[in-house]
């Protein structure tokens, strides 16, 4: 995709600067029709989106990738949200050449010894896919909310994503977690029963786990980092 310029980037902010998350959803979705898609984590927020464009178009993309390292709870979530919406989400996964290379070097859990080798797996098991999906896109959906942590305060609804050279469409950028808790329990949103036990926050299973009440809502990934390095690649600007 051509790059989108700053100015109409920052139009688009100011114009939708009030409007709803469906609004922003609908225009875009008008816009670029499948050529955009919602890049589902499967957490609280992508499931919120998920109801959200689906309930706009039924025939609207959502993709995911399994890492191969995901809970068994995210697998059933899968299964009970294509059940829900009657949908297909588009599943993508690391290549098995790559995933073995890197586990022959580096063992089956090298993401515990370095942040640069966290990182490498971060890349063979989702950003190397990721890649993949978004060969057939313009612009894509996330979760992001400027509360999630602090790599993600200046986080804008509208972003030019220029790693992917894409559009990036974050819709609940300004939510709380508790608007997205209100819309999960009001609309019936399937969601991940690890939410109700701890993990507000869940990505592959060996490095997720359960935070205290209170605690930051992603301080659970990555545990033994900086909160400042606790990103995979997905959202770096």
């Amino acid at each position: 995709m051509q790059q989108v310029s700053q100015q109409q980037i920052d139009a688009w902010n100011e114009e939708f600067s009030t409007a709803s998350p469906q609004e922003l959803l609908k225009f875009f979705m008008g816009k670029f029709g499948e050529r955009l898609a919602l890049s589902s984590s499967l957490g609280a927020e992508d499931q919120v989106l998920a109801d959200m464009m689906v309930k706009i178009d039924p025939e609207v993309r959502i993709f995911t990738l399994d890492t191969g390292r995901l809970f068994p709870e995210t697998y059933q979530l899968i299964a009970r949200t294509e059940d829900h919406y009657h949908i297909k989400m588009e599943v993508f996964f690391p290549s098995a050449d790559s995933v073995e290379a890197m586990v022959r070097e580096d063992g089956v859990n090298l993401f515990y010894k370095s942040l640069e080798l966290r990182k490498k797996c971060c890349h063979v098991r989702k950003l190397e896919p990721l890649a993949r999906a978004f060969k057939t896109l313009d612009a894509w959906v996330c979760g992001l909310r400027r509360e999630q942590s602090v790599t993600r305060q200046q986080v804008q609804a509208v972003e030019w994503d220029g790693g992917n050279g894409l559009l990036k469409i974050n819709p609940l950028v300004s939510w709380t977690e508790a608007d997205v808790w209100d819309y999960v329990k009001k609309e019936g949103v399937p969601y991940n029963v690890l939410h109700d036990k701890g993990y507000p926050s869940i990505g592959c299973q060996p490095c997720t786990r359960a935070v205290a009440p209170g605690q930051d809502v992603r301080s659970g990934r990555w545990w033994w980092e900086n909160p400042e390095q606790k990103e995979c690649g997905l959202h770096v600007s």
